[in-house]
């Protein structure tokens, strides 16, 4: 049994949120707290271990990117090839609302990743102080982590999103006519049996 596109894009999205996830909390957890002090004359410098930290936030940035990015194709893609303008997909406030929520919760783990893996790789290459009393900082703690947890967010917002502009989809496209009106009963969904 094959996938449909819709659950084919969904998976992917599940897939690149996880993944953003996992590797921003093994980011996280393989960080050094801080760097060993190598007092030299008149400088420090600072010799940090060998860990897989800035590797797993820079790939963990590319995974959320691709979450949110076919995020979006989820929402506007054209499935059984019928598409809908965007107007008509936006009046659901429901989907509004959403959308603008995992916009504004990627870019926060956007910016959060970017941020941790940018002052970790900045604490590495600017190893050298004059301050004698340094003591090696590494990025702060938790936002990594912190960072991990939104992605996943980011993701689960973006499933919902794409239930949502589902939902908008037949609605726009009537794709449920032929269940008559609410509330009307044809003869054949009752047991014919009075209470």
């Amino acid at each position: 049994m094959g996938f449909t596109s819709a659950q084919r894009i969904a998976l992917t999205v599940s897939l690149f949120g996880v993944l953003a996830f996992l590797l921003g909390v093994i980011a996280e957890n393989k960080k050094p707290p801080y760097g060993t002090p190598i007092k030299g004359k008149d400088v420090v410098i600072c010799k940090f271990p060998s860990d897989p930290t800035i590797a797993m936030g820079s790939v963990s940035i590319v995974a959320l990117v691709l979450a949110a990015i076919i995020g979006h194709v989820s929402i506007f893609f054209p499935y059984k090839g019928k598409s809908v303008p965007r107007g008509a997909l936006f009046q659901s406030t429901s989907l509004s609302v959403f959308f603008v929520i995992a916009e504004l919760v990627s870019a926060l783990a956007f910016a959060m990743l970017l941020w941790a893996t940018i002052t970790e790789s900045h604490h590495r290459t600017s190893n050298i102080h004059h301050d004698m009393d340094t003591q090696c900082p590494t990025a702060k703690t938790g936002l990594f982590g912190g960072a991990a947890f939104l992605a996943l967010d980011a993701a689960l917002f973006w499933l919902v999103c794409q239930m949502l502009a589902l939902n908008a989809r037949a609605d726009y496209l009537d794709e449920d006519g032929d269940k008559g009106e609410y509330g009307q009963v044809y003869a054949e969904d009752g047991d014919g049996s009075k209470v």
